[in-house]
């Protein structure tokens, strides 16, 4: 697409009716026309529940088993530094390796801070980034785009289909709007913004919904969440730390202390604790047996129980 190709046409491009005197509206009015607005970014998720669903299995799959696939986020803008924000919050979160679940911005760091819009008009920028990755067949490259037609992430869905990895996109308009060819098409349809064009607010706000989605059940698939419990939490501060007792504590029945005493014993790993409680096994043991299973604490003990 051109510089001077003409956007109007897009959903995420149209004036909103709901808006038309925002200039006017008193402060309360403001919020409560926001909030309106809003409660359409749950019904976005909604229609696309199928689509999502199919992306976590995807993802799932290609992260898992003997297969050690990446999670690839890809975008410009708004877009690209929420996948970027996703991205960061899985090491945490899961106590996922780095390299699992990568952002990447078009303007790179930089960009996180600076808008650097006019970088996303480069194709071959996105397609040099996928590259650079060596993103190949067991990876999963999610294109982010409220338009849809942001040539940086068009270029990096087409170069990540010829190293023949999965291709997800995300975006905020139909897909006749901005037809691509790809694994799984996600379309987010939460209408014309309040201030026209500024993508910032609902687009931003369903895409931010649907990584959360995304990232979060594949994880719970990969076996890093014990009920709804995060037993791959890194503990690596005074909250975290207060979170894994906690934790064991309510999982296993313990006291503050026998739990705390137990988080040491594992090397402050809650599912290798929670495993050595249930089995009598002794952290190598126990790290081993969970190895085995893939890091999936039901499996391991089911299997100790047999």
């Amino acid at each position: 697409m051109s510089d001077s190709a003409d956007r109007g046409h897009l959903l995420t491009e149209q004036a909103n009716a709901a808006s038309r005197d925002l200039d006017r509206l008193s402060s309360l009015e403001l919020v409560d026309l926001f909030n309106r607005e809003d409660e359409k970014v749950l019904a976005a998720i909604g229609a696309c529940r199928s689509e999502l669903a199919r992306a976590i299995d995807l993802t799932a799959a290609s992260l898992g088993g003997d297969r050690s696939g990446r999670l690839f986020y890809i975008g410009a803008g708004t877009s690209g530094r929420l996948g970027v924000l996703d991205a960061a919050e899985c090491p945490p979160t899961f106590c996922s390796d780095p390299e699992m679940v990568q952002g990447i911005l078009a303007g790179g760091r930089d960009a996180l801070v600076r808008s650097s819009e006019a970088l996303e008009d480069r194709a071959e920028d996105g397609a040099a980034a996928i590259a650079e990755k060596a993103v190949g067949k067991n990876d999963v490259v999610v294109g982010i785009t409220a338009g849809g037609t942001t040539p940086y992430v068009r270029g990096a869905i087409a170069e990540a289909k010829t190293r023949g990895a999965a291709t997800v996109f995300i975006a905020c308009v139909p897909t006749e709007q901005a037809p691509i060819d790809v694994d799984v098409d996600i379309r987010l349809l939460v209408g014309a913004e309040i201030l026209t064009g500024s993508t910032r607010l609902k687009a931003g706000t369903v895409t931010k919904l649907a990584l959360n989605i995304l990232s979060t059940s594949a994880m719970v698939k990969l076996g890093k969440v014990y009920g709804n419990r995060m037993v791959d939490v890194a503990v690596t501060n005074s909250k975290l730390r207060d979170r894994a007792v906690r934790t064991i504590c309510d999982l296993a029945d313990l006291d503050r202390e026998s739990a705390s005493a137990l988080l040491d014993r594992s090397g402050e790993r809650v599912k290798l604790a929670l495993l050595m409680h249930w089995t009598g096994l002794e952290a190598d043991a126990g790290q081993e047996l969970l190895d085995r299973h893939g890091g999936r604490l039901r499996e391991a003990v089911a299997a100790a129980s047999a």
